[in-house]
């Protein structure tokens, strides 16, 4: 069961995904174009040309599991890359916000104590 919380690490491929794809050719594209090994436990984000499909890719422990979603109206907003990179690593809170249809630039956070140095 594909649970979206802050104990995995998330990235989305900025490239364009063909859907016919399965498990096999994602968890390929992840090895040859992000060099990750899928098999880690992160979630790896997929979308369509248009915009209106995604695919999330997690590997289980025991196999890969594939989430699927096409929307009816409208688009999944990408975030933004400061350089032309093949993968972007957001958190679960990012990633809650783009599926919800939530526009990344229109967020505002407020301060919050973080381990990580920004």
């Amino acid at each position: 069961m594909l649970s979206l919380n802050s104990g995995y690490r998330y990235y989305i491929y900025r490239g364009i995904t063909d859907f016919r794809c399965g498990m096999d050719s994602l968890s390929g594209t992840v090895r040859r174009e992000l060099s990750i090994d899928p098999t880690g436990g992160e979630i790896f984000i997929f979308f369509n040309r248009k915009r209106n499909m995604v695919k999330l890719l997690h590997f289980e422990g025991d196999g890969f599991a594939i989430y699927h979603k096409r929307l009816e109206a409208g688009t999944y907003e990408l975030p933004l890359a400061t350089a032309q990179v093949s993968s972007v690593e957001m958190s679960s809170e990012d990633l809650l916000l783009i599926l919800g249809g939530i526009s990344l630039k229109s967020v505002k956070r407020r301060k919050r104590f973080s381990l990580k140095k920004d």
